[in-house]
């Protein structure tokens, strides 16, 4: 591991940098180890341990061997070592995201945010542990009691990607392990950096051997790891964030062993401007929707719908707060856009934008690549259904601009695609918003809101965009199996 003149190098906590997995409450080496890097310099950070398909088999035995004690706590006890965590991250909050900006790229004042959005969950969940409620139902005989108890489904597996890489974790182990679950976590092979540090303020806080796993491994090794989570009767509920195709692919696999999923995969969220719209806002909504994490977020407005009315003044204002982006690496003053996270991500943003230029796109801001893996924040206007843009997640720093008549226009194009996670729209007409909101084929809805994503709202999406829903009370349920007691004779 090279920490000399690295980011790395800087962390107040230097044991937070861990770089073998957890199993069952130790650090495995592993039989071989692969590089981590830093997107926004090249250089090698570390190497993490390459775990195989059979070290997920022996993670997954041991979480089933730690389910009955997790399962026995009172959830009152849960609380008070998840609570415990959740202040550990905070307290470590400087350290965990210049691990995380390291590692992914986004500029540190971001990763701040998004330790703190994680931690969240940590909190809530730590709450949520307390209040798993049951039902007493109506009967229809005297003699007889009916009741609903909800009790943890089991051991869980999670698979994280890259782009969040503390929120997406928390957001599913808190949880999983306020419910009474034992999980085994697979982080992006990207960025395991932030997932072990995590996990050592997880195994501080107290959360007992076997409890918590954490399976590092390479995308080789990462596709057998996955196949061992479908194919084991031992796990029952699978929570995935990532790709419609690889989502596919999990249901496909787990389908013989019918255990419960959990999906949060592609989207193509639409964002409308209606003639009512405040502009300002709605620009500085987009702006915060679309180049959040340089535009690699599941739910960035990818398509960018404006009344005629207002299209010009839009146009011209949002293209002038994109030509002011200061892009660079995370760690400098005044970056708003860091790097993309591999070369993979800068073909397909430098991609859709020359397909947009060659089909008529008017060209308002940036458009380039920049040394390295860094992409000029771009928008082009005069977007048309034809583009790729228009049909494709780009995941990355490019809003096309598609100018709309009628309400229905704007509804039609918006629901015009296999995807249904998160959607915008800007407008003060109460009717219209009420009217659109209810005709949107997507799971969220943000209303003169740009960032809808918190710890406490039901976070999911619809059509090829997944199943089940994380955060609120809900994510709960995802959690729990239901079981029905019938009591009969209790009268006599």
């Amino acid at each position: 591991m090279n920490t000399n003149q690295s980011p790395l190098s800087k962390l107040k906590d230097p044991t937070l940098l861990k770089t073998d997995a957890l199993v069952n409450g130790e650090w495995v080496a592993g039989s071989s180890r692969f590089a981590v890097n830093d997107p926004a310099t090249g250089q090698k950070l570390a190497d993490v341990s390459n775990l195989t398909a059979s070290d997920a088999t022996k993670s997954v035995a041991f979480a089933n061997a730690a389910l009955p004690a997790w399962r026995g706590k009172t959830g009152k006890e849960r609380h008070a070592i998840l609570l415990k965590w959740f202040n550990l991250i905070m307290a470590n909050q400087d350290d965990i995201a210049r691990i995380l900006t390291a590692e992914q790229g986004k500029p540190y004042a971001e990763a701040k945010g998004e330790v703190a959005y994680g931690a969240s969950f940590v909190e809530w969940f730590a709450e949520e542990a307390k209040r798993v409620n049951g039902e007493v139902l109506p009967q229809f005989d005297n003699n007889r009691r009916l009741l609903v108890l909800k009790q943890p489904i089991g051991v869980c597996a999670a698979i994280t990607p890259w782009n969040f890489p503390i929120a997406m974790i928390t957001r599913k182990v808190a949880p999983a392990l306020a419910a009474g679950c034992t999980v085994v976590i697979k982080p992006a092979e990207l960025t395991p950096l932030t997932a072990l540090a995590v996990a050592e303020l997880a195994v501080r806080a107290g959360i007992p051997a076997g409890v918590l796993n954490i399976l590092t491994a390479d995308s080789d090794n990462s596709i057998a790891i996955g196949k061992v989570f479908c194919d084991s009767p031992i796990v029952r509920h699978i929570s995935f964030t990532g790709s419609t195709e690889v989502g596919r692919i999990l249901m496909a696999q787990s389908a013989p062993s019918v255990k419960k999923l959990s999906l949060e995969l592609g989207g193509n969220a639409p964002f409308i401007v209606f003639d009512d719209a405040d502009v300002d806002a709605a620009v500085e909504g987009a702006m915060a929707s679309k180049y959040r994490n340089a535009g690699q977020t599941c739910v960035c407005a990818n398509r960018i719908y404006v009344q005629e009315a207002v299209y010009d003044e839009f146009a011209e204002k949002f293209s002038a707060k994109v030509r002011a982006f200061k892009v660079g690496n995370g760690f400098e003053d005044g970056v708003v856009q860091g790097p993309l996270i591999e070369p993979a991500a800068i073909e397909k943003v430098a991609k859709h934008v020359a397909d947009a230029l060659a089909k008529g796109g008017t060209l308002l801001a940036g458009g380039k690549q920049l040394d390295g893996q860094f992409f000029q924040p771009t928008l082009i206007g005069n977007a048309t259904a034809d583009m790729l843009c228009a049909r494709e997640e780009t995941f990355g720093p490019f809003a096309p601009i598609f100018k709309f008549k009628t309400d229905q226009d704007a509804i039609d194009a918006a629901n015009n695609t296999e995807f249904g996670l998160a959607s915008y729209l800007y407008s003060r007409d109460i009717g219209r918003i009420f009217r659109v909101s209810e005709a949107l084929e997507y799971g969220m809805v943000g209303i003169n809101a740009g960032v809808i994503a918190t710890e406490h709202v039901p976070f999911g999406g619809v059509k090829q965009s997944g199943l089940g829903r994380e955060g609120s009370h809900h994510g709960m349920d995802e959690y729990l199996e239901m079981k029905y007691l019938c009591l009969g004779d209790i009268l006599k």
